[in-house]
């Protein structure tokens, strides 16, 4: 039956989620529960097909506007398809869109099998989007045993054809008293043709290992959190039943950028906001003030009876455009400050200005909050 877990935690995404945002947290559980990553595994399996129905109904603007207002109950209002009958190799399809037909791990490109990609994270300052730098990122990856070559049988010990489909990688299955035939992979070999009678010790028949590498990529300027550098050709070789040895195109590694939210700038597409903390006298008679940059000091002319909340751009003083490479303005907002204490002579000065405003202030004295305490308290 389908599931009736939420789509929204199947995937873990926010409701808010963007398409983007929902097809790459089903691309990374793909790649997790993909069945040839996980031979023999039944959790795998019903994991893979669930992300699958998540996706297809969150990926649909028209069937995720249902869910959300409905939930499950709104998907059976109209017909949709019966995710309790699917088949791994009928998702397939969906998996491969999601990479573009390049990256579905078994995808063709000319009649070429090509590996499954990977993804990896990095992070990086606000600093390094304004200069770019490289980054060093370490993964793991399935690689051929170089004990067997690939074809998962014990070194001297040869693969025999499968009994089952004989050689071919598929079966043909009938039904409705044979009215129809679907031809599926083996479920005995797993379309790789042949069987093992004595696995090899290293990958225990897979003919895959898993290995870590460590490569060091170039993040360019003016990258974006969540954006993603595509390194070619560090992906996983094509499957075992495609080619045990791995002869033909690796899939990619997708490295997602997350920049690392900044303690002073909050950036806004190419532009950074600063808030610019400023005295009472400046913003009322005027002043020059400076203010630190995210690569050194910006000069400000603040004018007199400048209001607190007022905003000032300095053009080309922000992040640079990761395609244009100009750079976005600081937008510097003003903050008045208060000052927690005062001398008697500023007091005095405050004091004289207020009475020539006509307004009621204390006089900053504790005595002041004492009387007030005392008329409270019946003292």
């Amino acid at each position: 039956m389908p599931t009736t877990r939420d789509y929204y935690e199947i995937l873990s995404v926010e409701r808010t989620a963007n398409g983007d945002e929902v097809k790459r947290a089903y691309r990374r559980l793909a790649m997790k529960y993909h069945p040839d990553r996980n031979p023999g595994s039944d959790e795998a399996e019903s994991r893979f097909k669930e992300a699958a129905e998540a996706y297809e109904v969150l990926s649909d603007p028209e069937k995720r506007s249902r869910y959300d207002q409905f939930g499950h109950a709104g998907l059976r209002q109209t017909p949709s398809h019966d995710f309790s009958r699917m088949r791994v190799d009928d998702i397939f399809s969906m998996f491969n869109d999601i990479f573009g037909g390049r990256g579905g791990g078994g995808a063709r490109r000319g009649g070429v099998v090509r590996g499954y990609d990977l993804e990896t994270e990095v992070e990086i300052e606000l600093e390094e989007v304004l200069t770019g730098c490289d980054r060093e990122v370490e993964f793991k990856r399935l690689d051929v045993c170089q004990t067997c070559r690939g074809n998962g049988a014990k070194p001297g010990v040869e693969p025999i054809q499968c009994p089952t489909c004989r050689g071919n990688g598929q079966v043909q299955q009938t039904g409705f008293g044979g009215m129809f035939r679907m031809v599926t992979t083996c479920p005995n070999c797993r379309g790789r043709r042949t069987v093992i009678t004595e696995p090899c010790p290293d990958c225990r028949g897979k003919g895959r290992v898993a290995v870590k590498r460590t490569l060091s990529v170039k993040l360019p300027k003016g990258i974006q959190d969540g954006q993603v550098v595509r390194v070619n050709g560090e992906g996983e070789p094509p499957p075992p039943e495609a080619s045990p040895e791995g002869s033909g195109p690796r899939g990619d590694l997708h490295v997602v950028v997350r920049v690392v939210p900044h303690d002073r700038f909050e950036r806004d597409g190419d532009d950074l906001l600063v808030a610019v903390p400023v005295s009472f006298a400046q913003l009322a008679l005027g002043a020059t003030i400076e203010t630190e940059g995210i690569d050194g000091t910006v000069t400000l002319d603040i004018p007199a009876g400048t209001q607190h909340g007022s905003v000032f751009r300095v053009p080309e003083k922000g992040l640079p455009n990761l395609r244009t490479r100009q750079r976005g303005n600081l937008v510097a907002i003003i903050q008045i400050v208060v000052p927690r204490r005062l001398t008697d002579e500023q007091k005095s000065l405050l004091q004289e200005y207020a009475k020539s405003e006509k307004i009621e202030v204390g006089d900053g004295s504790s005595s002041l909050w004492r009387k007030i305490r005392d008329s409270l308290t019946g003292g």
